[in-house]
């Protein structure tokens, strides 16, 4: 009997498989949409109710921003509202059939770059969201904006795959014109191409966030007769990113940490298996330092200032961990140089 209950709960592990989980980070120019297409994932995937989204309709109203409803969902303090862009990186789950998502959605505003690092280093993979609507696209491409920079960070902190959404697609100056989508991605292949991004490790797609049209299911012909590939959910899903090796040394780099009935920390394993009992080395992690400056490094969820050359950072080299052997250089508000840890001195070298 005993014997049966045991093969029966073999049978249950095999007929209900564990659905993989995905860090996808939303990254692109200030005001492309990224607030509002997570918001409205949330709200497709059920995790928000018809009686939030009224409650946020009314205050994005009174706020004079009456298209800015959904974002609320993602932009939860009342800086972000007031201003009407994202300051912190937003954090949100939600399910499909075969995989447990987070959403990170980056600031796109350039004072804000540092958080977007740090949202992107936690990702497996992106959503690069672009404004199809007239002068937006370009502002954000070719005139300085961030989705270019955007595009260089996320590929120099390991996220390989990525998905390009021309958002705003229903706006009235393109009314899901073929001829704006074909545009926008005859000049995005070029530059992603030569950013590091192969053309299977890209995808482009038409959506609409405020109105969630191609997210979960795809668009209707009669809205977009054009389109015939998959909707982001779609897409989403079939993505494959390289698997982390479950039987290798333990990492984590630590993201953020909170009190409560004693000390959480949290983090994305890039490597090895954790089980409760499990004793952990925590590497030292010291704040951004202001003297001296000159300009200040992000090695995966590490921000230092480089002059600093006495401060311990944990580091791996990118042969060994690829996740956390990639660095960025930052100066005045502009990305500098990017690179790889190719070696390390040994215990006992000089730095």
């Amino acid at each position: 009997m005993e014997q049966e209950k045991k093969a029966s709960a073999q049978d249950d592990e095999t007929v209900i498989p564990k659905k993989r989980p995905l860090n996808v980070v939303f990254i692109g120019h200030v005001d492309a949409g990224k607030s509002t297409i997570g918001g409205q994932i949330l709200f497709l995937s059920g995790q928000v109710d018809d009686r939030t989204i009224q409650k946020y309709e009314k205050e994005a109203k009174d706020k004079s921003r009456e298209s800015w409803y959904m974002a609320y969902i993602m932009d939860t303090n009342e800086e972000e509202r007031d201003k009407g862009i994202t300051v912190e990186v937003g954090r949100a789950r939600f399910e499909t059939e075969t995989t447990r998502f987070t959403i990170l959605d980056a600031p796109g505003h350039k004072s804000y770059v540092p958080n977007m690092i740090s949202g992107a280093s936690q990702a497996d993979i992106g959503v690069l969201v672009i404004s199809a609507r007239k002068g937006e696209f370009e502002t954000g491409f070719e005139k300085g904006g961030q989705t270019s920079e955007h595009v260089l960070l996320a590929k120099t902190l390991g996220v390989t795959k990525l998905l390009i959404a021309v958002n705003k697609m229903d706006e009235p100056t393109v009314n899901w014109s073929k001829e704006r989508y074909d545009k926008i991605v005859e000049k995005m292949t070029p530059f992603l191409n030569s950013s590091g991004y192969k053309k299977k490790d890209v995808q482009f797609l038409p959506i609409s966030g405020l109105l969630g049209s191609n997210l979960k299911t795809r668009v209707d012909k009669s809205v977009c007769p054009w389109w015939n590939g998959p909707c982001l959910f779609e897409a989403l899903d079939a993505v494959e990113v390289p698997p982390r090796d479950p039987n290798g040394p333990f990492r984590m780099p630590i993201i953020d940490k909170f009190k409560d009935m004693g000390t959480v920390v949290m983090g994305k394993v890039e490597s090895g298996t954790v089980r409760e009992g499990d004793s952990l080395l925590v590497m030292p992690n010291k704040a951004i330092f202001t003297a001296g400056y000159k300009a200040v490094l992000h090695i995966h969820s590490v921000v230092e200032e480089c002059e600093i050359v006495n401060n311990m950072i944990c580091i791996e080299k990118f042969n060994d961990f690829s996740q956390l052997g990639r660095f960025t250089l930052r100066t005045e508000g502009k990305t500098v140089a990017v690179g790889k840890v190719t070696d390390l001195p040994t215990v006992g070298e000089n730095a």
